[in-house]
């Protein structure tokens, strides 16, 4: 008598299983088969639906006295939002100017700015060629005389054809960046005044 090999046996199931996996991301109007419905199918409330539990009919609640938004308060209107009491741009940057800052800074720099404005933020970066419009050089009077707050204002909100990038980069980075591109910004614009004394003679 001759035995089947064990395999045979499961050889229907494991096309089943195969087949549903293949099909599960096909285009399809009918609604989708899940195998395992836990992740697919979560018992939620979305905004706006109405809610047989509460009283008022509403899914959506107020918060409960006393709690806080995750990440916050932010109650620095100067550190988180570049303003001071009177609602103007603060002057100076918001935090301690370091080895470490400025470091920190070059690289969220050259992360997300220097596409566009160009690693020493003349405007010329590399979508430039490509046919984007040229952002405004750092090395103009204009943006030397930028308060730092504005500055962080238009990294966190953008301006123009500029990006918001306030969901991208944390405000400790965006005072470094604001630090380093001052950084860029003297770089430019030096004078022999700014050379330490000893290492002078080394110009030439």
């Amino acid at each position: 008598m001759r035995v089947k090999p064990r395999f045979w046996r499961f050889a229907p199931a494991a096309l089943l299983v195969i087949s549903a996996a293949c099909f599960r991301g096909t285009p399809s109007d009918r609604p989708p088969v899940h195998i395992i419905g836990d992740m697919d199918n979560q018992p939620k409330y979305k905004p706006q639906e109405e809610s047989g539990f509460f009283a008022d009919g509403a899914a959506m609640r107020q918060p409960v006295a006393g709690t806080v938004a995750f990440g916050g308060p932010e109650t620095d209107s100067a550190y988180y939002l570049g303003l001071d009491g009177a609602g103007k741009f603060v002057v100076e940057n918001q935090a301690e100017i370091t080895p470490q800052l400025l470091e920190r800074g070059r690289e969220r720099f050259d992360i997300y700015c220097s596409p566009c404005h160009s690693r020493v933020g003349d405007g010329r970066g590399i979508i430039v060629d490509r046919g984007y419009t040229p952002p405004p050089s750092f090395h103009t009077d204009r943006a030397r005389n930028f308060p730092d707050g504005q500055v962080f204002e238009i990294i966190t909100h953008g301006v123009r054809t500029m990006p918001a990038y306030g969901d991208q980069i944390k405000p400790a980075d965006r005072w470094a960046i604001i630090a380093y591109m001052r950084a860029l910004q003297r770089s430019q614009a030096a004078t022999l005044e700014d050379i330490p004394p000893e290492m002078r003679d080394r110009i030439r």
